[in-house]
């Protein structure tokens, strides 16, 4: 293997890896739940532990591969994801499965940028536009493929294994790495912004112990009132600090670029109502429709198929027509196929309840995936591509985060029937959102700034 086809493998295996694992527990979720207890609420916590320190850590992150080199911080990350997925595999209670989780995303943010960086430095002009395609393609692929894998590795072995699997590709990835040879470009003197890291993941951490506790603790425990409000004033706090420092993490100036920034306002919408739609899904096919966790993992297959199928002539659509009809129609339709979840009833065929609005929901989104992409990138130039694509990840990451937090108040603390159809309304109402800012915002003829 030729050094650039070596990079674009190792920069989507290590990303893969860490997306996936964002989407491979959903399925896993009531089978974890069912040896370790905590109900709801620990689900919740089983997913945004992980997304937390992804979330807030990924941006620093791309400073560090500065500072320390690519290859070392994507080894340094590789390993850590690895000893924290056997943690988890081996995870006796759910407080330290949880705690884990926390160490594993915290890896994971360092493998995102550091794939980003080695891209960049390998590819130049189309070649990189097109490797920066085929890796967002790959992890976009991840939150497909995960549940099925997760659910198959739920019924066929357990649900430990859903984590104990990472060790293979990381293996992989690693020999790869040691293919590379030891050269790389640093630069000693990139400052890294750890004040905005910490008030980012604290200001995180503790919104979303307000959001997931609520529903138990009520909105009036002094525990609720003081780490929201502490969560808040934290994340002010990073945005001030953004604003001022000389190396901020989160380069704020990029959101005067009209697409990126409404790109991005249109991605949280999108991506929160996909986490929330892969939760519910994944854990109420099993609860409350019987489904094994395998069934409750394949129901997702159509939307796979979907987007093999169809995202890279969708991708050429909007390389000619520009990306503002696609953003607008493709979340529109997938707000459809959340509606159509509204068919699912207590006596549940997933023939006529699920799979009709799957398909459309997979439908709208291979329209919308690729043009997403383009749309915040183009405008932004190759010499800023790798940060704008971490800001990106770091936004949909985030939306997810909050968009599970979310759950237990939007379904009234118990995933049954009825909360299923409202958290189906607030999905179909997040992508309708995405639809709306899309239309309004996004420029056909947006220039390079």
């Amino acid at each position: 293997m030729n050094r650039p086809r070596a990079v674009l493998a190792i920069a989507i295996l290590g990303s893969f890896v860490a997306f996936l694992d964002s989407s491979i527990v959903t399925v896993a979720l009531p089978a974890i739940e069912r040896d370790l207890g905590g109900g709801v609420s620990m689900q919740q916590w089983v997913v945004d532990s992980y997304l937390i320190t992804l979330g807030a850590l990924i941006l620093v992150a791309g400073s560090l591969s500065d500072l320390l080199g690519r290859i070392r911080i994507l080894r340094l990350g590789l390993l850590g994801f690895a000893v924290a997925s056997v943690a988890i595999a081996l995870a006796p209670t759910a407080g330290v499965l949880i705690g884990a989780r926390l160490f594993q995303g915290a890896a994971g943010a360092l493998l995102v940028p550091s794939s980003l960086a080695l891209i960049m430095s390998t590819f130049r002009g189309p070649e990189q536009a097109k490797a920066i395609g085929t890796w967002t393609g790959a992890t976009t692929g991840a939150f497909v493929v995960g549940p099925l894998l997760g659910g198959l590795l739920t019924d066929l072995a357990s649900w430990r294994w859903a984590f104990g699997i990472n060790v293979l590709p990381i293996a992989i990835t690693i020999l790869l790495l040691g293919r590379l040879g030891p050269s790389e470009r640093r630069r000693p003197g990139t400052r890294v912004d750890l004040i905005g890291a910490a008030l980012a993941a604290g200001g995180l951490g503790a919104t979303v112990f307000a959001l997931i506790e609520q529903p138990r603790l009520g909105w009036m425990h002094p525990a609720i009132i003081v780490t929201g409000t502490l969560g808040a004033v934290a994340l002010i706090a990073m945005l001030i600090h953004e604003s001022r420092t000389p190396a901020p993490m989160l380069p704020l100036s990029l959101f005067r670029i009209r697409n990126f920034a409404w790109g991005n306002a249109a991605t949280w919408m999108i991506y929160g109502a996909l986490a929330l739609n892969g939760f519910i899904l994944g854990v109420y096919l099993q609860t409350g429709a019987g489904l094994s966790a395998t069934q409750a993992g394949m129901a997702s297959l159509p939307v796979m198929l979907l987007m093999i199928l169809g995202s890279s002539t969708v991708g050429r659509w909007a390389g000619r027509r520009g990306p503002r009809l696609f953003m607008t129609a493709g979340p529109a339709v997938m707000a459809v196929g959340s509606v159509m979840l509204l068919a699912v009833d207590a006596e549940f065929d997933y023939w006529t309840q699920v799979l009709p609005g799957v398909i459309v929901f997979g439908a709208g989104l291979t329209l919308t995936v690729a043009p997403l992409t383009s749309a915040i990138l183009s405008p932004v130039g190759p010499d800023r591509a790798g940060i704008a694509s971490a800001v990106n990840n770091a936004v949909a990451r985030i939306a997810g985060l909050v968009a599970v937090a979310m759950l237990g108040s939007i379904v009234a603390g118990l995933l049954d029937l009825t909360g299923f159809h409202r958290a189906t309304v607030v999905t179909a109402v997040l992508l309708a959102a995405g639809a709306a800012i899309s239309w309004a915002g996004i420029r056909n003829d947006a220039a390079v700034q």
